[in-house]
């Protein structure tokens, strides 16, 4: 009778309390020595833990998000006759010469295994960027899928916990690059030119920060993705800005203070609730609409190593303190670097205010897969006609960009005027 055994978390370095990320296993399935049983991810790699035995799994011992270190129970397995006399499932493992290694897994598939194509694939002319694809929120066998089809994980979004990319959102990825391919193109763009800027005279080398080099990456995907289309409009906040002063005044004590940021998070609540085509997403197939019944919103922040977007979750069962007060503790954790991943992923839209810097407008790029940002520019005081005559009012630009796949220019316009008049008259939030 084949015997029931246990296999452990073998010997995995210094890594304790270690995220299982991806279950590659499930009851009832065969198995053979050395095939990857879950995967883990630490805040530094991800690594694949494999069977020392062979037989069929019985039972999976953990769960999606579990927290596991050297020793913690994986699955039971009905081992195989040849495997029964083995020894224990811990002691087979220190006898591997090696731990799974937590680098990422970057082996080609065998040339053997891969079948010719009837003609060149779209991804053979897109060069990997060996350092984002190394970075890239992935598991080591997700990695070799994304190498065996030429894919560049640094060019993707993931729809897995933690914004992990999986197996069906590369093949997404290359599903659209093999669309784009057919109509004559593909992601790739042609190399800047190598230049030796020193014959020129006098230079400094700055390496750029981690977060600017991956906010490059996005932006640069989502322009070159995304047909973009940027609405302007003014809001009168005359008023508001009154309102906001007066509120300021009153609950000086609580020492919670509003911004415009925050009454402009309330208006874009409003908005969305009228325009719910704005709360949404395409997803991977380009064909299916996303509509979300949720509010969360994103907030440009500037920080010393570069852009970063917290989420504000739930903004539409949030007050104006609330918001607030939250704005300022999220402000805070990113000038720290404190914030997580968790922390800047399930917008629904963002906002990206250079009110306190300056300008009159400008064009910010969608936030994918957003379909629409915000950007707010300085305020500023503006003779207005009433219609009889002119007045001093306070003016506040917006530029609204937008995915043209999804939404209209008649909408666009429509949106920023809604936006506009809840903005100029505070008690439409009320509605």
């Amino acid at each position: 009778m084949a015997e029931i055994k246990d296999i452990l978390v073998p010997d995995i370095g210094d890594f304790d309390g270690v995220e299982v990320i991806e279950i590659l296993v499930a009851a009832g399935d065969s198995i053979s020595i050395e095939d990857p049983i879950v995967s883990l991810e630490s805040d530094k790699a991800a690594m694949e833990i494999p069977s020392p035995l062979a037989g069929t799994v019985r039972e999976i011992k953990v769960n999606m998000g579990d927290k596991v270190s050297e020793g913690t129970l994986l699955i039971t397995i009905e081992a195989s006759e040849d495997d029964t006399s083995a020894g224990s499932p811990v002691e087979k493992i220190k006898e591997e010469p090696a731990a799974p290694s937590p680098a990422p897994v970057t082996t080609p598939a065998p040339a053997a295994a891969q079948k010719p194509a009837p003609r060149p694939s779209p991804t053979a002319s897109i060069k990997i960027d060996e350092e984002g694809f190394s970075r890239a929120h992935a598991s080591p066998s997700v990695r070799k899928f994304a190498r065996e089809l030429g894919a560049d994980l640094s060019l993707m979004s993931g729809t897995g916990a933690k914004n992990r990319i999986l197996k069906e959102d590369v093949k997404a990825w290359v599903k659209q690059a093999l669309a784009q391919g057919s109509q004559g193109g593909g992601l790739g763009v042609e190399p800047m030119p190598e230049i030796d800027f020193s014959q020129f005279g006098d230079i400094e080398i700055h390496e750029l920060s981690r977060i600017n080099k991956l906010t490059g990456k996005f932006l640069h995907r989502n322009w070159v993705t995304i047909p973009h289309v940027t609405q302007f409009d003014e809001a009168d906040i005359t008023e508001l800005e009154k309102f906001r002063k007066q509120l300021n005044k009153e609950n000086e004590k609580e020492g919670v203070r509003i911004t415009v940021l925050a009454f402009l998070m309330k208006a874009l609540v409003s908005a969305l609730k009228e325009f719910p085509r704005f709360n949404a997403s395409l997803d991977h197939s380009g064909e299916n609409l996303v509509l979300k019944k949720y509010i969360n919103i994103g907030v440009a922040m500037d920080t010393t190593d570069g852009l970063v977007v917290p989420v504000i979750r739930d903004c539409d069962r949030k007050t104006l303190f609330e918001l607030a007060a939250e704005l300022i503790e999220t402000s805070k954790r990113a000038r720290d670097k404190k914030l997580s991943p968790s922390d800047m992923s399930g917008g629904c839209i963002t906002i990206s205010s250079l009110g306190g810097i300056g300008g009159t407008a400008f064009t910010p790029i969608v936030n994918a897969p957003e379909v629409a940002i915000l950007g707010v520019s300085r305020s500023s005081i503006k003779p207005v006609y009433d219609g009889e005559e002119f007045k001093p009012c306070l003016m506040l630009p917006l530029s609204l960009s937008y995915d043209h796949r999804v939404i209209d220019g008649a909408d666009g316009a429509r949106f920023t005027s809604y936006l506009s008049r809840v903005l100029s008259d505070t008690r439409r939030l009320l509605l």
